[in-house]
């Protein structure tokens, strides 16, 4: 199918909820009537997902009708992740998010694809849900935060990695600040949004070099890895690991490292879009909304329509379109 593909479109399940057990997730109203959302220890209130396009398919639709989307990829929510939990309810959780999550991309196959929330805590029933979600519920890749007490280029994720290259599909990866048992550690980033702001910039520049300089992609040549909202500052830092490795004594490329992975595209136009590109090229990066959100731009754009080949070659489109 030809058209715009977004790759950045997150959803909340009804069908999940509770399903991590004491973690929640929980949905609902308070006593004033304000709509709450709980994780852990974490609540956000209040919080309009009801009714909203997180949660609601035909507002959905009629949202990327206006905006210029003809097909989305949906994404569990960062939220939940629960990245610090134990793994028995992380993998319940999972389980009743892809469950949920295959039968509302079913309901519109035309306009909507699936991504699988993944307990990666224990890499070993990772692939076991994995190999599920996308061999039974019909999932197209894999979608994970950047915390779960391992660092990604731990080599305990090796396996699954060599898993997901089998399985031939691409892994996406978010930041996140919520560990599912509580809010961020670092109380100077519960202000002013900055969780959100500075909070996934560092998780996701953290991650980019974790999967260059620890060897990741080396180990595991055929990976797709995708980073949300540009990679973080990655590519803001680029030279500065170059000056670091010829400070050491080493040889180093860090942008051509850099043009291994993949970048969604969810920065504001400009600069920051603009550095992205001219670091690891526009052959690298696929169209990102974070449909629904705050920062959800008002319409497709010329750059970003342009993108559309990319998120079909990234998503083995091309073969089943």
């Amino acid at each position: 199918m030809s058209g715009v593909v977004d790759l950045h479109a997150h959803v909340v399940l009804d069908g999940a909820f509770g399903a991590a057990g004491s973690y929640g997730p929980e949905h609902g109203f308070d006593g004033d009537g304000l709509e709450f959302f709980r994780v852990g220890q974490y609540t956000m209130k209040p919080i309009p997902y009801r009714g909203s396009v997180f949660m609601d398919v035909e507002r959905r639709l009629a949202e990327m009708d206006r905006v210029g989307i003809d097909r989305q990829m949906l994404s569990p929510n960062p939220l939940t992740f629960l990245g610090g939990v134990e793994p028995a309810p992380a993998i319940e959780f999972a389980r009743a998010t892809n469950d949920s999550m295959a039968a509302l991309v079913a309901t519109h196959p035309e306009r909507l694809l699936g991504a699988a929330q993944l307990p990666m805590q224990d890499p070993d029933a990772a692939i076991v849900e994995l190999e599920r979600a996308i061999g039974d519920l019909g999932l197209v890749a894999g979608y994970i935060g950047t915390d779960y007490g391992m660092a990604p280029d731990d080599l305990r994720f090796d396996e699954f990695y060599g898993r997901v290259v089998e399985l031939d599909v691409p892994l996406f990866v978010h930041g996140v600040t919520n560990d599912g048992r509580g809010p961020v550690d670092d109380s100077r980033l519960r202000r002013f949004g900055l969780d959100l702001i500075v909070g996934y910039t560092y998780e996701e520049t953290l991650a980019a070099s974790a999967f260059v300089l620890g060897g990741v992609l080396d180990r595991h040549l055929d990976l797709d890895v995708c980073l949300s909202h540009g990679g973080g500052a990655i590519a803001f830092l680029a030279q500065r690991f170059d000056s670091m490795a010829h400070f050491l004594g080493n040889e180093s490329d860090f942008a051509a490292s850099l043009g291994r992975l993949w970048f969604d595209s969810h920065l504001e136009p400009g600069p920051a879009r603009d550095l992205v590109v001219d670091t690891v090229g526009i052959d690298r990066m696929v169209y990102g909304t974070n449909f629904g959100g705050w920062d959800t731009p008002a319409a497709t754009d010329e750059f970003d329509a342009a993108l559309t080949p990319n998120a079909h070659r990234l998503l083995r489109l091309e073969a089943t379109s």
